[in-house]
């Protein structure tokens, strides 16, 4: 009971962030505050667009504008953290910790089934356009936005309770940058199997099932398309697709590089790619969509000038 006592006692982490090196904490600082700064500014930039231009009200920039406001929260839940990791305390309350996690879990997914609901909207707008109005109608688009917010937060929180079933007995040490189910694993000194069980079960469906209904839309669109007569046609209906099919590689790719892998090969070479998801991802999408896409001229030009 004593050992238990003790195990339970856990207040706080300290997470070791990018580099344990004082003088690479002032640059760190400063790289970090500026993707953070491009990305709140960027998403803003690209909401402000959609809401405030008429020909911008259709389904896809609707979803668009979600994913923008998803990416901002997404990244303040990590970047702030970081910043004040970098000029003083490395310390972070186990409940600070356990929060921490739920939201990058929740967002990081909702930022997957937004992109999901995009492709399945590219999809009914090239193989069945007759009907595409009456398909994706608003309250249609209004329940897709719902699934996409609330299935995460239920995935998220399931992976929450258990983590906070575990005991921490020895070390409190993270070697990571955030409060992360992987590495928050390994301090654990009790049995993590039934989360190991819920990570392979849930955990893959939730983050794999959205990536293939991404790669069934993005196959039967292929397949409309080379039906397609015209090569203008062919690029038409490419063009629609190249800003969305951009973002889901760098946002897909970093996060099966980190999460489809046994728990005991998680390293520190994961940071990279953990950072290309949380922050890069986020920081990009403004400038992907707006430089591929002719209905965001303004923006372009607005953000040339900021």
């Amino acid at each position: 009971m004593e050992k238990a006592n003790q195990a339970s006692s856990v207040s706080e982490f300290i997470l070791l962030g990018l580099s344990s090196q004082p003088e690479d904490q002032k640059p760190l600082f400063i790289l970090f505050l500026t993707m953070y700064l491009i990305t709140i500014i960027g998403n803003l930039l690209i909401i402000l667009a959609i809401h405030s231009d008429p020909q911008l009200q259709t389904p896809m920039y609707f979803f668009l504008s979600f994913l923008s406001f998803t990416d901002i929260c997404f990244t303040t839940t990590v970047v702030p953290r970081m910043l004040v990791n970098f000029l003083s305390k490395k310390t972070i309350s186990y409940a600070g910790c356990l929060t921490q996690m739920y939201f990058i879990y929740a967002l990081g997914n909702t930022d997957s089934c937004l992109l999901a609901v995009m492709a399945f909207d590219r999809y009914v707008a090239i193989c069945d356009p007759f009907h595409y109005v009456t398909t994706m109608n608003r309250r249609c688009c209004v329940l897709l936005v719902a699934f996409s917010c609330s299935l995460p937060h239920f995935h998220s929180l399931v992976h929450t309770l258990l983590l906070n079933s575990l005991t921490f007995c020895d070390s409190n040490v993270i070697h990571h940058f955030l409060c992360d189910l992987s590495p928050l694993m390994k301090l654990s000194c009790s049995s993590t199997f039934v989360n190991e069980v819920v990570i392979i079960s849930e955990g893959s469906v939730v983050l794999v099932t959205p990536f293939l209904c991404i790669t069934l839309s993005y196959v039967r669109i292929l397949i409309a398309v080379l039906k397609i007569p015209s090569a203008a046609g062919k690029r038409k209906a490419f063009s629609t697709c190249g800003s969305h099919l951009t973002v889901v590689t760098l946002f897909y790719g970093s996060i099966f590089y980190v999460y489809l892998q046994p728990l005991s090969t998680y390293s520190a070479r994961d940071h990279i790619a953990t950072i290309v998801y949380t922050v890069l991802s986020s920081m990009l999408n403004p400038f992907i969509y707006s430089l591929r896409n002719k209905d965001l001229k303004g923006l372009r030009k607005l953000m040339g000038r900021r």
